[in-house]
């Protein structure tokens, strides 16, 4: 059955026909017959799913709408908000999942009936898994509450019967987050992993600060596993709460509340914690929680919520259990917080400090910290602290961040530091430093202040390594540089614009946006200039990012410089970012080095431009072109690919030469290489 009740928005719309949104919008101005808004508001409206469906099928734009699709639109437009629709659909999965006869005979009937006849049928699942209804966050919904996600249910079990309840639950559950970004702090899925191998097996987990349920969902599981969860935001602890329980079998008890005022599990007591608490809180409870027993390393400063959270978790691990909290690397410095982290250092209780490379979680923009703690069983004659930097470690080579590479220089500095409390000294990356040496009067952990400088460019060995490749690449510098020009009479080209290209269908013009799809690395107009790798991000959003292609052309509009770049196999499947215009030719028309090159003419930028007082602005369409035949163009193309090479063979001449010198410069000056 339909719900006529579902709405989507014109994304939703694009996502469903599988085209642009701007062609959503030339449907509704040029068929009178397309379904009218029935919510939203005027610059953003809603059309019913069913309306829209019976007129992508009428128009022959769709021959059916995918399942998965379906399913995610009813429980975006549930009547109730897209949560609630979550909670229903995880209920729902859950006993398809533990019982599924159970479901196929309640399903059998009508909605009235399936919603009448499955609370009942829901708590024989949810009891078991999530304990008594005062103590979960997981409460049966009623059958009026479960009447309007009838269609949504029958859905789901449908796409269950595809890819599995739990694979359904993500999907939906996934989709959700990355449509509100700005509305969840999530931790990524590569952290949670390498957070909770750090921790270690554990019997029982809990998350005193759950979210979405990712760092719990990490634990590897075991035989009778329990996992704890707590949650600020009630909707959360439920979300996670089935998440956990539909992932394995592993009793799951998630509550709602203020976890450092209103603690969910005071007896509890965890072989792991694992935290990504909330930073820079005012209001955490400094007034009302000033005789709190968990503050057995001192009471935190109005301005150290971080610390209070640091002292709930060692609070609720057994001796011996350990705890992995994610922090901002001012908890490791600030003054305010001096001698509570004086005394987790003299008792041994605090065991590692790792500076994590910068978009590593958010936010962003900051090189967080994972602290590893452990619950002392007794204070250690001679404790030392881990301290690793694993902020220079390289991005992978699509612009993001390489956990393979941070996991596996992690875990090799702290394995055999967990064994024996002391490990190896890796210059530049990570040292064991006896406690005594940090307890000055500043105690400031920040990893980078007490590591010893890696050898100079690398060590002599990676100066010579650099100082060769330099070597190659000026020599390929030297062969790839252009012949003799031969002076001819200036040509008299007929010309065309960039412009009259696209009316006529030679080439696609699009312009970079302001949001991308989910993990896509984004081409910015730096990287265009410097001839690098896609290095930026963009919010995701309901507009449909402009993904590159090879042989495209790319033209950054802002600067008045004079540059176009041919996207190869390495850079397409890229976002396309602000400030840049992208050209697709038609390659029956168009040679893409040709285009790219004869756009790089200072002439014809110059009279593209438009001058303001601060900026320079490129008016990609008033760009011209020779008209030439297609084998005169791949002619010139060729020629300026030849430059296009010389010009890299340039700029890595250039950054190794500079590699060089800062290298020789640091190790003269620190006597890791001598004068002779």
């Amino acid at each position: 059955m339909q719900d006529n009740a579902t709405e989507v928005t014109a994304a939703g719309i694009a996502r469903l026909a599988g085209v642009g949104r701007a062609a959503v919008s030339n449907w509704r101005r040029r068929h009178a017959d397309f379904p009218k808004p029935v919510g939203g508001t005027e610059t953003s409206p809603s059309f019913a799913l069913a309306e829209v469906e019976a007129w992508l099928r009428n128009q022959g734009k769709l021959a059916e709408v995918p399942l998965r699709e379906r399913v995610w639109q009813q429980l975006a437009g549930h009547p109730e908000g897209p949560v609630t629709a979550l909670v229903h659909a995880g209920c729902a999965l859950l006993l398809i999942h533990d019982r599924p006869t159970d479901w196929l005979e309640l399903s059998a009937g009508s909605d009235e009936r399936l919603a009448a006849l499955l609370p009942a049928a829901l708590d024989q699942v949810i009891t078991p898994r999530f304990g008594a209804p005062r103590e979960r966050a997981v409460n049966t919904p009623t059958g009026p509450e479960l009447l309007p996600s009838a269609p949504l249910l029958r859905g789901a079990a449908g796409l269950a019967a595809e890819m599995g309840a739990r694979q359904t639950y993500e999907f939906l559950l996934g989709r959700h987050l990355d449509n509100n970004p700005r509305q969840y702090t999530l931790t990524p899925g590569d952290l949670a992993t390498l957070m909770a191998e750090l921790a270690g097996p554990a019997r029982t987990a809990l998350d005193p600060a759950c979210g979405t349920g990712a760092l719990l969902r990490a634990v590897a599981p075991k035989p009778d596993q329990e996992l704890y969860g707590q949650d600020s935001a009630p909707e959360l602890a439920a979300l996670s709460g089935l998440r956990l329980a539909l992932q394995g079998k592993a009793a799951v008890r998630t509550a709602a509340g203020d976890t450092l005022r209103a603690d969910a599990h005071p007896t509890l007591q965890a072989d792991a914690v694992l935290c990504h608490p909330p930073f820079n809180e005012r209001n955490w409870g400094h007034d009302e929680l000033a005789y709190d027993a968990r503050w057995e390393y001192g009471f935190p400063a109005r301005t150290e919520s971080e610390l209070a959270w640091v002292q709930h978790a060692l609070a609720h691990l057994k001796d011996g259990g350990s705890a992995v909290m994610l922090m901002p690397p001012a908890a490791a410095s600030r003054r305010s917080g001096r001698r509570i982290r004086a005394d987790l250092l003299r008792r041994g209780a605090l065991r590692a400090v790792i500076a994590l490379p910068i978009g590593a979680a958010p936010p962003y923009n900051i090189p967080l910290h994972i602290w590893v703690l452990r619950r002392p069983e007794r204070a250690p004659a001679q404790p030392e602290l881990l301290l690793v930097d694993a902020g220079a470690l390289a991005t992978d080579n699509r612009g993001g961040l390489d956990w393979q590479a941070v996991r596996s220089a992690v875990l090799d500095a702290w394995r055999p530091f967990e064994r024996t409390g002391s490990a190896r000294q890796e210059p530049g990356f990570s040292r064991s430093v006896p406690v005594i040496e940090l307890l000055d009067d500043d105690v400031d952990l920040a990893p980078a202040r007490h590591l010893p400088p890696a050898a100079a460019g690398g060590g002599t060995e990676q100066l010579a390594n650099v100082r060769e490749r330099l070597g190659e690449t000026l020599r390929l510098t030297a062969d790839l540089t252009p012949p003799e020009a031969q002076r001819t009479q200036p040509a008299r080209w007929p010309l065309i614009t960039v412009g009259e290209l696209a009316r006529g269908g030679a080439l696609l013009l699009r312009t970079g946006g302001n949001s991308a799809p989910a993990r896509v690395p984004v081409l910015t107009d730096h990287d265009v200039l410097a001839g690098t790798a896609p290095s930026g991000t963009l919010p995701e959003g309901e507009e449909e990012g402009v993904l590159v292609e090879t042989g495209d052309v790319v033209v950054p509009v802002l600067g008045g410089g004079s540059i176009a770049r041919v996207v190869d196999e390495k850079t397409a499947g890229a976002a396309l970012g602000r400030n840049l215009t992208l050209l697709r030719p038609d390659p029956a028309a168009l040679d893409p080095w040709f285009l790219a090159g004869f756009l790089r003419g200072t002439a014809n930028n110059r009279q593209a431009s438009s001058y303001a007082s601060t900026a320079t602005r490129l008016d990609v369409r008033r760009l011209q072109l020779p008209r030439l035949p297609l084998d005169e163009q791949g002619r010139y193309g060729e020629r300026f690919r030849a430059l296009a090479e010389f010009e890299d063979a340039l700029r890595r001449a250039g950054r190794l030469g500079e590699q060089l010198v800062r290298g020789m410069y640091d190790g003269l000056t620190d006597g890791t290489v001598g004068p002779g």
